[in-house]
């Protein structure tokens, strides 16, 4: 069983060792640094169960670390050992997010049961052992250490979970992870991706509908929300919902109802809603494209992925992974990887992030004759980009933009014209432009060349 891991910050040497040997008595395992300057550093290669820190330290003192580290990763529990004239600022840090305080001499028992209930209460796997709901997630990250330890105590509760983060940094991965650490573990999973399915499907899809509907409805379909019951749905790129669909689903999770298509009366459903999206969606609010009160339905726990770049450490551990994965996969016989091939592989940009990853180790695999993975397949894989395909909603928007452009410069910027080609009103057409940034007096008066 892995023993919880408790940092001790003191500048006192002699306090340090006793209150080591008191925790390491009790089952705990310790890692101590003399300064609040030293505890960050430490903080930032690994993450522990917990921090007990001193309050009155040369340089940063326990309030200062306390502040820094609760901006870093609030969900880290930190216990300060403080003498009665900083009490008051101890108990204001606790409407803040102190975990708790002890006055010295502190009580050895009373500091044992706090540290237990703060690594139990913080989500530490180490009282259980059990890392089974984070299994799919590759990391040893710091900053990722910090997100699952958020993540786990957002799992507990039915709070609306919004997960941020670049394309390819692994959202679904986090989505299932919450769902297998939540109660709701033995029901379904369901995902969908709003921006893949077209807008006229997507009411289906997730609502359900009945026989006799629509054109093509042959008999009664569930819907995603139904199919979930009692479980979890992740709504992925939610800020490719169209927006009367917002409206639909804004009611659902006010009522707890779905209506399908075509029916007369509501269905009660119970679901845990989480939801996922590569966009700045306070951005597409301002925009006019997200429903400001649905945001605030969605946006409960907020918990944002780190692009590859900013957790380098777990590109080794992601690479013999997918190595691992990927030789079985083609009955290959690959031990690993060059040295400097490796080095490359840590060093590159990675803007696809953990998808892109897999992808160059694919083609690297593919095309490997030898026992070990050279530098010049990863280099050629790096630089052999494939063609993007884009998601629908992006591919819709693009066509979208570039059509309104060729329609001004075949008007020279008459909207009334464009109107009548596009078989649009006038006031669709100024939307539309206003939406793409398109301003119809750039292209008055232009020639062909133009």
């Amino acid at each position: 069983m892995k023993k919880p891991v408790i940092l001790v910050v003191d500048d006192d040497a002699a306090l340090r060792e006793l209150i080591t040997l008191r925790l390491e008595a009790n089952g705990f395992r310790v890692e101590t640094v003399g300064s609040g300057e030293a505890a960050l550093a430490q903080l930032a290669l690994a993450r522990p169960d917990a921090v007990l820190t001193d309050m009155q330290m040369a340089g940063m003192d326990g309030m200062a670390l306390f502040r820094a580290i609760h901006a870093r990763d609030p969900a880290l529990p930190v216990i300060v050992l403080t003498a009665h004239g900083t009490i008051p600022d101890a108990v204001a840090a606790t409407q803040q997010g102190l975990f708790g305080y002890l006055t010295k001499p502190y009580d050895a028992p009373t500091l044992i049961d706090l540290l237990k209930r703060a690594t139990r209460l913080a989500g530490s796997t180490s009282d259980t052992g059990d890392d089974e709901w984070r299994s799919e997630i590759i990391t040893s990250s710091p900053a990722m250490d910090a997100l699952l330890a958020e993540a786990r105590l957002a799992a507990r509760s039915d709070a609306a979970v919004l997960i941020q983060g670049e394309s390819g940094t692994g959202k679904e991965l986090l989505a299932r992870a919450i769902h297998h650490a939540s109660p709701r573990h033995a029901r379904p999973f369901v995902a969908i991706n709003c921006g893949a399915i077209p807008a006229e499907l997507l009411e289906s899809e997730l609502f359900g509908h009945m026989k006799g509907a629509f054109t093509g409805a042959g008999r009664d379909h569930p819907g995603l929300f139904l199919s979930a019951e009692g479980g979890t749905v992740l709504l992925d790129e939610i800020g490719d919902m169209p927006a009367p669909l917002q409206v639909k689903l804004l009611r659902v999770l006010q009522e707890g109802e779905v209506r399908p298509v075509g029916a007369t009366e509501t269905r009660p459903v119970d679901v845990r809603i989480l939801s996922a999206t590569h966009r700045n969606l306070e951005e597409a609010i301002v925009a006019g494209e997200f429903r400001e009160d649905l945001y605030y339905r969605l946006n409960v726990v907020t918990l944002t992925l780190p692009p590859l770049r900013e957790r380098r450490e777990d590109i080794p551990l992601l690479a013999g992974h997918f190595l691992s994965v990927l030789t079985e996969k083609y009955g290959r016989r690959i031990h690993g990887f060059a040295p400097d091939a490796l080095e490359m592989l840590a060093a590159a940009d990675w803007p696809g992030n953990i998808r892109q990853l897999h992808n160059v180790l694919e083609q690297c695999v593919a095309l490997c004759t030898t026992a070990t993975i050279p530098v010049s397949l990863v280099a050629r894989a790096l630089r052999d980009k494939p063609a993007e395909i884009l998601p629908l909603a992006e591919a819709r928007n693009a066509f979208e933009r570039d059509y309104l452009i060729t329609l001004l410069k075949l008007t020279h910027g008459q909207v009334s014209e464009v109107a009548r080609l596009a078989r649009r009103n006038r006031t669709e057409v100024y939307r539309l432009l206003q939406r793409h940034g398109l301003t119809p007096t750039l292209f008055k008066d232009r020639d062909d060349a133009t």
